[in-house]
């Protein structure tokens, strides 16, 4: 594996790739973890060549704290992509990827109306920022990104198609822990008391799946808040029941055959996501 620094390094290294026309691209912000690896082992399967970037992105950051905070791990980031078989890694600074500030402003198809969209203002267009951006330095013919940002993952395929990309977007299964939380980057920053009370969560939405058969989707919600709020290590930001396909509320389920529940929950001052297909 190649590891590079700097946007001249990458496209050395780029360039002595054999088959550009075989790359599957696994954009990171480091820290990685199993649902990373399987990402990359998904690439691996597709692709001749796996590219990963590790890149903290700033422009999709809302909180200062948050940016400042989020776990930086390069080095034990490289050995586990050298295992996995990546081909380079492009670990850019933040100059190679803004080399002036990127003002540009993205339809994202009003896939950011509800769920992260109102409560981290402006941060999926630092993602289309960011993703756009290296989309164009990377050139990959795939694309790998995991479901666990749901929403991040059906925004990423509505921009790759309404800007003209020849990229096929994969979005590859949560990947979870042996007591269901969901592997994050972010899980590393818990104490060990948040970490036992964490799984509650993914405990608790997935008895959404049964609740449905007996009350509306609101009230589905409303239990489901109670009871992981029950918890006093944890407190529910949003539980929302959406389409999982253009992401609209669900306030009946004969609205969708496809709902799903995401939602967002501190145990402080860490913020957990999680969701499930209903």
């Amino acid at each position: 594996m190649i590891l590079t620094k700097s946007l001249g390094e990458f496209k050395k290294a780029f360039e002595s790739l054999p088959d550009k026309e075989s790359i599957g691209f696994v954009p990171t912000m480091g820290a990685l973890h199993e649902g990373h690896l399987s990402l990359v082992q998904s690439a691996r399967k597709k692709c001749r060549h796996v590219i990963v970037s590790v890149f903290v992105n700033p422009t999709q950051f809302n909180n200062k704290q948050d940016l400042a905070t989020y776990p930086r791990t390069l080095d034990a980031d490289a050995a586990l992509l050298e295992k996995e078989g990546a081909d380079i890694l492009f670990a850019p600074q933040v100059e190679d990827i803004y080399p002036e500030e990127d003002t540009r402003i993205f339809d994202l198809g009003g896939l950011d109306k509800y769920g992260e969209g109102p409560r981290r203002p402006g941060h999926f267009n630092g993602v289309a920022q960011v993703v756009t951006r290296l989309f164009d330095i990377v050139r990959p013919k795939y694309a790998f990104f995991g479901e666990k940002d749901y929403q991040q993952l059906a925004i990423v395929k509505y921009f790759t198609k309404a800007l003209g990309y020849d990229i096929e977007i994969t979005g590859c299964p949560i990947v979870r822990e042996s007591d269901g939380l969901a592997k994050s980057s972010r899980n590393t920053l818990l104490t060990p008391e948040q970490r036992l009370a964490a799984p509650h969560i993914y405990k608790t939405i997935c008895k959404a799946r049964e609740l449905k058969h007996t009350l509306s989707p609101q009230q589905v919600i409303e239990k489901i808040k109670e009871e992981i709020d029950s918890n006093g290590l944890l407190e529910t930001e949003y539980i929302e029941i959406v389409d999982g396909t253009d992401l609209k509320p669900v306030t009946k389920w004969s609205d969708s055959d496809n709902p799903r529940l995401w939602c967002a929950v501190y145990a402080r001052p860490v913020r957990l996501i999680d969701n499930i297909a209903l």
